[in-house]
Order: C-alpha cells, then sequence, then structure tokens
C-alpha cells in the first residue's frame, strides 16, 4: 500500500497535476501530505451530527473554528441531520456517500461495528492522545468484541438522584437516600395522598429497559448472553425489578410521570408531583429555566444490593471506512475527543466530559450539582447490549410495563418477554 503511494505521488508530481485527481483508497489524505506540503488547498473533510439546541450548536462551532484555527490545511463541512439520522447515516454507508465523520449513539454502535462501516481506531492513536484519561465505559461502548476501538465518546450522561430539599426538610429527611432501602424508607415518608389518590409520589420511577437494565444486574442478572439471547427472566434479575415493581404496586409510594399527568421524569419532578426522580445532565437546565423556584440537589444512584449502580448514556465520533481522507478525518476526530476540544465543548455543562482530566479541570466531579453524575461514569452501566438490543427492548418494555400496572405478575410478564424475544431474534437470523 505504501509502495502504491508513493508511486502515485510521483507520478502526479512528474505529471504537475492536480492532487486531488488522485482517486486511489490508499492515498487517504486525498492528496495532501500530512504536514499540506504537498497541495496548497485544504482538505475538506465532512462532519454529521443530529441536531441539537441552538446553544449547543453555537458551541460545537466554536470548537470547529478552534480546530480550523489549528489546523488550516483542513476544512471541516458540517452538516445537521434533522430527522432520522441512523436512516440517513446508514442509506449514505450503503450508497458510499457518507460523511468522513460522524455521530454514532452507544445503543447503535454494535451493528455498525459488526456490518464493518466503520474505521478501526487503534493504530491512528498516539501516547498523548491518552485513551486511559477517558473513563472505562463509556469507551467500552464503542468496542468490537476483539477489543478494536471504533469510536472515542464525545460526551456523555449518567443518571443520578435529584431530590427536593424542601420536601426533604418538611419530612424531617437531613440527607439523601444512599442505599435502596433507605429510598424505600424516604419515599414512605415523601408521598402524600389524599384519600387513596397519590398526589406527590416520594419517588418518580421510568418503566422501560433503558433506566432498568442497572437494576438487572444488581443481584447479578444479565440482560442477554454471549449470542445475543435475551436472558433477563432469570431469578437474579427478576430480584432486582421487583424492587421497581413492588414500590408502584405494593408500597404505592412511587409512580411513573403518566400517573399525575406529566410527560418524563424531569418533569415530573419540577411540577413537584415526585420528591425524587433518577435523571441524567439533561434535566439540570431544563429545571433550572422551566421550574426556577424549585430547589433540589443531586446525589448518586442508591446502591442496590451494596452495589453501586447508574446507567450511562454517550456518543462518540467514528470515522467511516470508506473514507478518502482519513488522515484528515482523524486530526478532526482526535480534536473533538481530546482534551481541548472536549473541553471546549462540556464547558457550559450541555453535556458532561467523558475525559477525567477535563471533568476535574472543569469542576464538574467537584461541582454540587454535576458531581453525582461524573462520579457515576466510572461504575455506569452503558445504553448497549449488543446488536439484538432494539428487539429486546421492545419485548420488554411491553411486558415491564404490564407488569407495573398490574395487568400481569412480574414473573409472568419478564418470561414472555423473553420468549418472545428470543423467537424473534432467532427468526431475524
Amino acid at each position: 500500500m505504501k509502495q502504491r503511494f508513493t508511486l502515485t505521488l510521483a507520478l502526479m508530481l512528474a505529471l504537475v497535476t492536480v492532487l486531488s485527481a488522485c482517486g486511489s483508497k490508499s492515498n487517504t489524505n486525498n492528496g495532501a501530505s500530512p504536514s499540506g506540503s504537498a497541495s496548497s488547498e485544504p482538505v475538506e473533510v465532512t462532519l454529521a451530527g443530529w441536531g441539537s439546541s441552538p446553544e449547543e450548536q453555537a458551541l460545537l462551532q466554536q470548537v470547529l473554528d478552534e480546530f480550523q484555527a489549528k489546523n488550516p490545511d483542513v476544512k471541516v463541512k458540517y452538516e445537521v441531520i434533522a430527522d432520522q439520522y441512523m436512516d440517513v447515516i446508514k442509506t449514505r454507508l450503503i450508497g458510499n456517500e457518507a460523511p468522513d465523520v460522524f455521530y454514532l449513539d452507544a445503543f447503535e454502535a454494535p451493528a455498525l461495528i459488526e456490518k464493518d462501516v466503520l474505521e478501526p481506531l487503534d493504530s491512528y492513536v498516539t501516547p498523548e492522545f491518552d485513551t486511559a484519561d477517558f473513563e472505562t465505559p463509556m469507551l467500552d461502548a464503542f468496542k468490537s468484541a476483539d477489543g478494536k476501538i471504533y469510536g472515542f465518546p464525545k460526551d456523555s450522561s449518567t443518571l443520578a438522584l435529584f431530590y427536593n430539599k424542601k420536601m426533604f426538610s418538611d419530612a424531617g429527611i437531613d440527607a439523601a437516600p444512599a442505599t435502596w432501602d433507605e429510598l424505600l424508607a424516604a419515599s414512605e415518608k415523601l408521598t402524600k395522598k389524599n384519600g387513596k389518590k397519590v398526589e406527590v409520589y416520594g419517588f418518580g420511577q421510568a418503566p422501560e429497559l433503558a433506566r432498568q437494565m442497572f437494576m438487572i444486574n444488581a443481584f447479578g442478572g444479565k440482560l442477554a448472553d454471549d449470542q445475543g439471547k435475551a436472558t433477563f427472566a432469570s431469578p437474579e434479575a427478576e430480584k432486582g425489578l421487583a424492587l421497581v415493581i413492588d414500590q408502584h404496586t405494593k408500597a404505592q409510594t412511587a409512580g411513573q410521570p403518566s400517573d399525575v399527568g406529566a410527560g418524563w421524569g424531569g418533569e415530573m419532578f419540577g411540577q413537584q408531583k415526585a420528591a425524587m426522580v433518577l435523571e441524567g445532565n439533561w434535566a439540570i437546565p431544563y429545571i433550572q429555566s422551566n421550574f426556577p423556584d424549585v430547589d433540589f440537589g443531586t446525589a448518586e444512584v442508591p446502591t442496590v444490593n451494596g452495589k453501586k449502580g447508574t446507567m450511562a448514556f454517550t456518543v462518540a465520533y467514528v470515522m467511516n471506512k470508506n473514507s478518502k481522507k482519513k488522515e484528515a478525518a482523524w486530526k478532526l476526530l482526535s480534536y473533538l475527543t481530546g482534551k481541548e476540544g472536549m473541553k471546549t465543548w462540556t464547558s457550559k455543562g450541555f453535556a458532561l466530559p467523558t475525559r477525567k482530566s477535563v471533568a476535574a479541570e472543569l469542576g464538574y466531579d467537584k461541582d454540587p450539582i454535576r458531581g453525582a453524575l461524573v462520579a457515576g461514569g466510572s461504575y455506569a452501566t452503558s445504553w448497549q447490549a449488543g446488536t439484538t438490543l432494539p428487539t429486546i427492548m421492545n419485548n420488554f418494555n411491553n411486558q415491564f410495563v404490564a407488569a407495573y400496572s398490574g395487568q400481569s405478575t412480574l414473573s409472568d410478564a419478564l418470561k414472555k418477554g423473553q420468549d418472545t424475544a428470543n423467537k424473534e431474534i432467532e427468526a431475524a437470523k
């Protein structure tokens, strides 16, 4: 490959042709050497992501402007894919028209890694890039089964316990619960009823797999096995999930947002219809903007079975395997996920760093609100479980809601969900 590159370059120089005319796959920098000496024109790298708030878009543009000021040999063409992001990306990958670098959610990563459409990044990494600085669960979410790295996480959020300080004070509770038993006891004190109708729940829940996967793990359960088959109907998994169901159906000190006319946990908490909820970093600006009178604190998710646990939601920058500008693409990707670029991107707190050093430099690890979210990064369960997760998720959610509403026992619901998921997984082979 190196010989082909050398020959191609020599011929091009001899003929005094434009470097961009070379379509060779081995010429990964599209005719420009890493130093830019082979061409006076910058290499254009395409970058794609989904839409976000104007504030976040402005912040990303700031990062890109800083990158281009330091790398004048690379020009970034940024595209926002506003609708059906993954469908568009997959279609473009099939048609060999995908961007050089793009966002990839951890949930979607296993499928693209398996389809061999992403560039493995291990060979590009230098010691200065410092992969050990990333929180392990976030980095592992973008590794293949053989340990190759296909993406570096640009940001993340875990879940933390949000609690209403005034409600705690009124109930005589001095501190956030540190264990699940303490959470159950606090929920009892914080729940307010008018007759049989609950007006304020002690704890707001989200009965869905994305929020309950760590509860499956708490007593040694597993969502799926190494072959991608669902295994969540085990006694170990049921023991953790029963804590969720029983608090709603038996103790009646926990409820979901729809029980009080809210759309999600942050709204339920902001409306003060739940004294505690498990939410992510995204809830902080929402509550502060929409419910400024609510005085709240955060704490790490209470331990279950003596173990720390939470969920992690993360997104990486990845490189298109068929990119013809890989050197320039790596320059961009490594800056965006490097310490400097990540510091700028996460400086406003819209998203949290996946690098430990950046979280410390920005003070998020000691922040009274965000510190609990940062702390969970080292032990979180990533929202990912192989290529069969979409099928498993749909069947789990359908049956778990039935148990949550009392229409089915938890044991029956889990067995039915697991059996149906595995039939669908087998049929799809």
